[in-house]
């Protein structure tokens, strides 16, 4: 699921971009593991094409990305632009939490209500269509989840969640989760190494995998809902925390 995910890195914007667009997008793959440490970026003018925006944008963009220490630039045979992941690499990097504090409460109440949107039909579709094999993938992927300790948290929850998008069969939807995990799910899952947050999101994974496996769409619609609003909730309190004099 990394890979489907990692196109939704250079996915086009649906405007054109200013560089700060594409160096928040760049980040968060890059802070959310998406784009991994020592990894060559493609070239300027393939950046361009594939985000839809000028060389001169992707120019300011990478300049942005190499005044935070997460990209390096190489001269000669074999240069480039190359990943400089974060020595420890945790979705709690200063790099998140700096963007976390720019946001006001109405960003972050847009980006989960468009969440719960897309999460909670997900479910729903997954319980009404999944197979046996895509149910057992997706308890597989809560059980990482579970087994997991930061920094691999948060990518395990973004796994589950593709997971299930992936076994509601449809190929729209499945895309517009892969598009906002590439855009915001390291910023969403901040809180989840936060041992409180931890237990109940493996609790909450737990119950929507019973759901799924039980062909109830209306519950595991209910319950994943629940499960981002309680999501949206800890990024809320965390941005009090960040924000407060």
């Amino acid at each position: 699921m990394d890979r489907v995910a990692r196109s939704a890195v250079f996915a086009p914007l649906d405007q054109l971009g200013r560089a700060e667009t594409v160096a928040r997008r760049m980040a968060d793959a890059i802070v959310g593991g998406l784009l991994a440490d020592q990894e060559q970026l493609p070239s300027e003018s393939e950046l361009a094409d594939r985000f839809g925006v000028s060389t001169v944008t992707v120019r300011e963009a990478l300049t942005a990305l190499r005044q935070q220490g997460l990209v390096e630039t190489r001269r000669g045979r074999g240069g480039g632009s190359f990943v400089r992941a974060p020595a420890q690499q945790s979705p709690a990097t200063a790099v998140l939490r700096e963007r976390l504090g720019t946001m006001t409460p109405a960003d972050i109440r847009d980006i989960g209500d468009e969440y719960t949107a897309i999460a909670g039909t997900a479910a729903r579709l997954a319980a009404e269509r999944a197979s046996a094999e895509d149910v057992t993938r997706i308890r597989a992927a809560a059980e990482e989840f579970g087994s997991s300790e930061p920094p691999a948290l948060h990518r395990a929850e973004r796994g589950f969640h593709l997971e299930v998008a992936a076994a509601s069969q449809s190929p729209r939807l499945t895309q517009m989760e892969v598009r906002l995990q590439g855009e915001v799910g390291a910023l969403l899952w901040l809180p989840a190494s936060q041992r409180g947050n931890r237990r109940r999101a493996c609790e909450e994974h737990s119950a929507i995998v019973s759901a799924i496996a039980d062909g109830d769409g209306t519950q595991a619609r209910s319950l994943t809902e629940d499960h981002v609003l309680d999501v949206v909730e800890g990024l809320a309190e965390l941005h009090l925390r960040l924000v407060a004099p």
